[in-house]
């Protein structure tokens, strides 16, 4: 059998590969401590998990869902929005329940590109928007970020870029995955107004602005925004509710329904108990989140130590669940620190090249892991002597 044109150039994604070759080392008995993933290792709230099991035991809620989502998660998302972005969203129009985030960057992209639509996205940048991009048929162009230029786009440079006039929209994240950089109202507001100057759809991916940040940020809050701008949010990373594959897409109703449009021909609602477990999720306060953040902040502490053993430079105002650092001179580019760090300790931190060509010159390291294997990658790097 022939596979289609549109797998052409995509291959199978880096993570896929990576973990089958972890799990042959491990085979071999290499126990490889995996500090590359950033899948949450911790448990979402118990209340979240008592409205699961509770739902889940009635007779009436095995039955198919709502392809628009139940009206209690979407009003818990609205309430949710204006709580913490201070974004004012109507539950019933301008509010799309995801099957999980990264299912809604497909969801966008095969929705508004046709052949050989250009669509921008960050260069480095989650691989996910360039691989969507192409399934869709769509054309990837690359926008560079630098930590010379703090992580954010050169806006002359996007003018550039725009001047061709057949750019459809634009994948934008902050804060910033891999580099951790935080957004500001500026920056934001550049977006939404180079957005309306050529007519491209902004596509915000947020789903780390709660993480290790006290200030969490929402694109759609410049007025305005809702013009062109749609935003894609998750409770994987705030909610540690990776595996339960939920997420949401706001903006315009317009929007809302171009979208639904396709995402109701590919899938059906999520398990209604899992939707109301979702809500109960999103209505947690403060205290959860600082909890949760109390936990990424004493990692992060052993992260810094260990990316100064291996004399990598960093800024230590990054957010996320990740720390992106420069590899020192001697090595050529992520790849080769990221190699030896594994072959010769047994511990497997990303090459920033699987994120874009800008990304070559650096490494990231998940902070989902517990304190004690952090301490004992420490003890392996400084055993193999790296």
């Amino acid at each position: 059998m022939k596979t289609s044109r549109r797998l052409e150039g995509i291959g199978e994604y880096y993570f896929s590969t990576k973990l089958r070759e972890i799990d042959e080392l491990n085979k071999q008995g290499k126990n490889v401590i995996n500090l590359g993933i950033g899948s949450p290792d911790l448990p979402p709230h118990p209340e979240v998990i008592r409205v699961l099991q509770e739902e889940s035991a009635k007779p009436n809620v095995h039955a198919y869902q709502s392809y628009k989502g139940s009206p209690v998660l979407r009003k818990a998302i609205a309430e949710w929005y204006r709580q913490w972005y201070g974004v004012e969203l109507n539950p019933d129009t301008e509010i799309l329940p995801l099957i999980g985030s990264k299912e809604g960057i497909m969801h966008i992209c095969m929705t508004y590109l046709n052949e050989g639509d250009g669509a921008l996205v960050p260069n480095p940048g989650y691989p996910t928007y360039r691989s969507a991009v192409k399934l869709a048929g769509g054309e990837c162009i690359d926008y560079t970020l630098t930590g010379e230029g703090g992580w954010y786009p050169d806006f002359a440079e996007l003018e550039r870029l725009a001047a061709g006039g057949r750019l459809k929209l634009m994948w934008v994240n902050y804060p910033q995955m891999p580099t951790g950089q935080l957004p500001n109202i500026e920056l934001f507001e550049k977006l939404v107004a180079f957005g309306k100057r050529h007519n491209i759809l902004i596509c915000h991916d947020n789903p780390y602005s709660f993480i290790l940040n006290d200030k969490p940020m929402s694109l759609l809050a410049v007025p305005g925004a809702k013009e062109v701008v749609i935003e894609l949010n998750s409770l994987s990373k705030s909610q540690n509710m990776a595996g339960w594959r939920v997420g949401t897409l706001s903006g315009a109703k317009e929007r809302i329904d171009e979208v639904l449009r396709f995402k109701s021909n590919m899938d059906s609602g999520m398990f209604l108990p899992v939707q109301l477990a979702a809500a109960k999720a999103l209505s947690l306060g403060k205290d959860w989140y600082d909890s949760v953040n109390a936990v990424y902040r004493e990692r992060r502490g052993y992260v810094f130590e260990l990316l100064d053993l291996l004399k990598c430079a960093f800024s230590k105002d990054q957010v996320g669940m990740f720390v992106w650092a420069k590899i020192p001179a001697g090595y050529a580019d992520g790849y080769g620190l990221s190699d030896r760090v594994l072959y010769e300790a047994g511990v497997f931190i990303t090459p920033g090249g699987i994120f874009g060509p800008a990304g070559q010159g650096y490494v990231r390291v998940s902070l989902c892991t517990p304190v004690e294997k952090f301490k004992e990658s420490i003890n392996r790097i400084k055993s193999a002597g790296i």
